[in-house]
């Protein structure tokens, strides 16, 4: 029997009803913050930023796990942040590589905020679970390697 992945354990809270963004924090939040506090602080990040279309909520949700792992403490710790800024453009890069954008009304061919709810719906739920399952994989090789 294989082992699960994180890929696997982000995709599986997305389908469970959780976003993007939540999905990819509290997957690796173990060791950072509680799984509430992740799902909390992570929540206005979906769906491009409450709905607005901009920075897909899984990317996003990366660069928060990034942050937390690699980020500054101190305002004189510019190796931290010269590191976190690094891989934040790394994952960057390797999720346009594959998607095009990282923008979640680009990569979702519809506006969330003002599109058919009905359309929405089924693009997220056709789309999204992809996308989840890819950030997390992406982020995953970042943080072996980083």
């Amino acid at each position: 029997m294989s082992k699960r992945s994180k890929a696997d354990d982000a995709s599986e809270c997305f389908k469970s009803g959780f976003y993007c963004s939540q999905a990819l924090l509290s997957t690796y939040c173990d060791d950072l913050l509680d799984k509430d506090t992740a799902m909390k602080v992570s929540c206005g990040l979906a769906a491009g930023m409450g709905r607005l279309g901009a920075t897909c909520g899984a990317v996003t949700g990366a660069y928060l796990v990034i942050g937390l792992r690699y980020g500054n403490c101190s305002a004189d710790d510019k190796e931290a942040v010269e590191r976190t800024f690094s891989l934040v453009r790394e994952f960057d890069e390797r999720f346009k590589e594959k998607h095009g954008s990282t923008g979640c009304r680009e990569l979702l061919g519809v506006d969330l905020l003002h599109a058919d709810q009905a359309i929405a719906k089924e693009r997220v739920k056709a789309l999204c679970p992809g996308l989840v399952r890819d950030a997390a994989e992406i982020l995953e090789d970042i943080l072996q390697k980083a």
